[in-house]
């Protein structure tokens, strides 16, 4: 049964725009000396698209991830989120679409250690408009399709790291995103968990939820349909 069942969402028929759009965006740090991390760059991510984006170190990926998920705003240009305009809007409508419309997995997990692994996916359904009486069941729909049911009550602190990356895809998915961003996904886990986490990336993909990734490892970067390379802030499709 796909994720999407088990949350009992049903699936939206297709926009006609795409989920997320860069239109000649650029983003400049001010010097001396300025910054262009990111040059003037389109970039259409199509609904049920894989896409990773590879690059090396200080190539302007982590300013690429900040403008996707809209954790910063471009100095030039324009980025659309589901065909709305996003660099005019305030924080607050910023922020409300962020919620709804894009689940991040980053490389260091950021989980709560205090809270239990429940309790950490929860807390992604208060921010992103799902409805109080659905929140607990939806969290465990998550988790038991990530394959941790048998772990709601665990703290993050005593599980493996494949496992605690696990937690952070459920809740990343939780609130049924748009698009799911994922930064560096395998880069703190070994061979066997960094397999598992892309055969679930791969699983949801197949589902139809949007992927993107950003990573430096060909490897990982290989397992996406499409290929974005960004050096020195240029991006290329291969």
């Amino acid at each position: 049964m796909s994720l999407l069942a088990d949350l009992g969402l049903e699936q939206e028929p297709a926009p006609t725009h795409p989920v997320l759009e860069l239109r000649g965006a650029a983003r400049t740090f001010p010097g001396p000396p300025e910054v262009q991390a990111l040059k003037p760059t389109d970039l259409r991510i199509e609904r049920g698209d894989y896409v990773s984006i590879v690059g090396p170190s200080g190539s302007g990926k982590s300013t690429l991830l900040h403008l996707l998920g809209l954790l910063d705003r471009p100095t030039a240009g324009e980025y659309l989120v589901d065909g709305i305009p996003t660099v005019a809007a305030s924080e607050d409508e910023r922020a409300v679409l962020r919620g709804e419309s894009i689940g991040f997995v980053f490389q260091a997990f950021h989980l709560l250690d205090r809270r239990t692994v429940l309790d950490n996916v929860l807390l992604a359904t208060l921010y992103s408009g799902v409805p109080r009486h659905e929140r607990r069941e939806r969290a465990l729909a998550a988790l038991d399709r990530v394959g941790l049911s048998h772990r709601v009550d665990f703290h993050p602190g005593v599980l493996s790291g494949g496992e605690r990356q696990r937690v952070a895809v459920a809740r990343a998915v939780v609130a049924d995103p748009r698009v799911l961003l994922a930064d560096e996904p395998t880069g703190n886990l070994d061979t066997v968990s960094s397999a598992a986490v892309l055969e679930l990336f791969d699983e949801l993909h197949g589902e139809g939820l949007t992927l993107v990734v950003i990573t430096h490892d060909m490897s990982v970067a290989d397992r996406a349909q499409r290929r974005v390379r960004i050096t020195d802030g240029t991006l290329v499709e291969l």
